[in-house]
């Protein structure tokens, strides 16, 4: 009798399970692939918005199922600290990624890269250019917190000129942008950069929260 395949180490160390990836073992955008070359170990890696996972052939289908189940969230764990090892051309394709996803592929930044981490800002964008800064700091957040920032360094490029409630129209097709504020907010502060930082005003830290009237942080 055949050992019970599981899963393993074999995980694509720069594959990202950002949020709007295949979580549920039911989702259309997961591809099983099969192999009889297989006997114990099982895979999985991000190609574009699929899953693909790699295991045995001839398991059961709920063996099958147990196994993505677990690769999903090994992927996930794996994708926590989403910056940790991505260059700018990481970076840029990311960028690419959100703003087809979220935005219509309306903004079409001509660069996005990677700058030392900076004291009041978590991100630039500067409209005229389309180049797009984001600080070394947020290289250890969470994979949601990344794109939070990307996407709204982004609507700059659709709405231009501070933050009008046009532009948080434009951030918010973002599902978890109301979380990642908070994250931000709470990042600040275990950064040191203080509650003013945090809370609000200016280009900067601030600016990716949305205060409570919204023409009220245009900077």
């Amino acid at each position: 009798m055949s050992p019970t395949p599981r899963p393993d180490a074999d995980v694509d160390p720069d594959a990202r399970l950002d949020d709007g990836l295949p979580t549920s073992p039911d989702d259309p955008r997961i591809e099983v692939r099969r192999s009889r070359r297989r006997k114990r170990t099982v895979s999985a890696r991000v190609e574009g918005q699929t899953v693909v996972v790699l295991m045995p052939a001839g398991l059961p289908r709920s063996e099958e199922r147990r196994l993505v189940v677990g690769m999903l969230a090994r992927l996930r764990r794996s994708g926590r600290r989403s910056g940790a090892r991505a260059s700018d051309e990481d970076l840029m394709r990311r960028a690419t990624a959100l703003s087809a996803r979220w935005m219509d592929g309306r903004p079409r930044p001509a660069s996005v890269r990677w700058v030392p981490a900076m004291t009041t800002r978590w991100a630039s964008c500067s409209p005229g250019s389309g180049e797009i800064r984001v600080s070394e700091a947020l290289r250890e957040v969470p994979s949601y917190v990344l794109d939070y920032v990307v996407v709204h360094e982004l609507a700059h490029l659709v709405v231009p000129g501070g933050h009008p409630p046009q532009f948080w129209e434009v951030v918010r097709r973002f599902p978890r942008t109301e979380r990642a504020m908070g994250y931000l907010e709470a990042y600040a502060r275990v950064l040191g950069q203080g509650a003013d930082a945090a809370a609000g005003g200016g280009e900067g830290m601030g600016d990716l929260v949305q205060a409570d009237d919204p023409e009220a942080d245009v900077s």
